[in-house]
């Protein structure tokens, strides 16, 4: 993953520096399914906006539900394991409802700041399988749309498909990135870290630092897929900053200036009343603490 960038920058991005380059983010848990190839779309995809993304102290992130979310539920932030203020999460470690005071600059459709949300703790957390974070919030989904007009983001309950014309939308850069899912990686190693049936995206989603943690966004639906969080900056082999592919067979592939991301419908089995975060739920596959 690419290292979280410092307060500095994000008080540089605060005061406008929207053009600065992003950066890249992580990817999510599942066995690899078989090739899922999306079909031609003959209506025009909507254009993705920044309403209901974030930008954190060094990464960027979502407010994001589930279809069955109620109004008066908590609010969710997803963002990278390895953007949590706790640091890196090593090989192994899960992060489970642990007291959180973070805060959060939720910005409009324009990727203007309308004001900040703030945590209640980390609902989970881990760079084991996936890279996510959930942030639970001190205000509902109710709430935040009463006062700022800006709906959370929908997760998607289902595998993403190869060919999907995708954005990555950093909060953080206030920046999109628009490309295509050109497949699936059985396992993305990075140092210490494995994660498991991961995004690659085609070469126009050049993501960079600042990025991790951005939602990547269905362009036809405005359904999160996945959350962005590493790529291959050096061409080096399964180093930090520099993850290499491994297929079933053990093979490994080197894709230099190549990004990805980690899938996020993994997620949705495991939130439950309340948003709470049941890792004993019924379709729930995320590690556990």
């Amino acid at each position: 993953m690419k290292k979280p960038l410092v307060g500095a920058l994000f008080a540089v991005l605060l005061l406008g520096a929207g053009t600065a380059p992003a950066v890249a983010a992580t990817s999510h848990d599942a066995a690899a399914p078989t090739a899922k190839v999306a079909a031609p779309q003959a209506v025009k995809a909507k254009a993705v906006n920044f309403a209901g993304t974030v930008a954190l102290s060094n990464c960027s992130g979502s407010v994001v539900r589930t279809a069955a979310s109620l109004p008066s539920d908590p609010a969710l932030v997803l963002s990278n394991g390895h953007c949590m203020e706790t640091g890196f999460p090593g090989p192994g470690e899960v992060v489970f409802n642990r007291s959180s005071t973070r805060s959060f600059t939720l910005l409009n459709s324009a990727g203007s700041g309308v004001g900040t949300l703030r945590a209640s703790k980390i609902a989970y957390g881990t760079m084991t399988d996936t890279d996510i974070s959930l942030y639970q919030l001190t205000r509902t989904y109710a709430q935040i749309e009463s006062t700022y007009g800006i709906k959370a983001l929908e997760l998607n309950a289902a595998h993403p498909v190869q060919g999907t014309a995708i954005t990555v939308v950093s909060g953080y850069w206030r920046r999109t990135y628009s490309c295509n899912v050109d497949g699936f990686v059985y396992r993305l190693k990075e140092g210490e870290w494995t994660w498991k049936d991961s995004v690659r995206y085609t070469s126009a989603c050049q993501t960079i630092g600042g990025t991790s943690g951005s939602p990547v966004v269905d362009n036809a639906t405005g359904k999160v897929v996945a959350v962005n969080n590493t790529g291959n900056e050096d061409g080096q082999q399964c180093t930090d900053n520099n993850p290499c592919e491994v297929d079933e067979s053990g093979n490994v592939t080197v894709r230099q200036g190549i990004n990805y991301a980690q899938e996020t419908y993994g997620i949705v089995p495991c939130i439950g009343t309340g948003s709470q975060i049941d890792l004993s739920r019924s379709g729930c596959a995320l590690p556990k603490p």
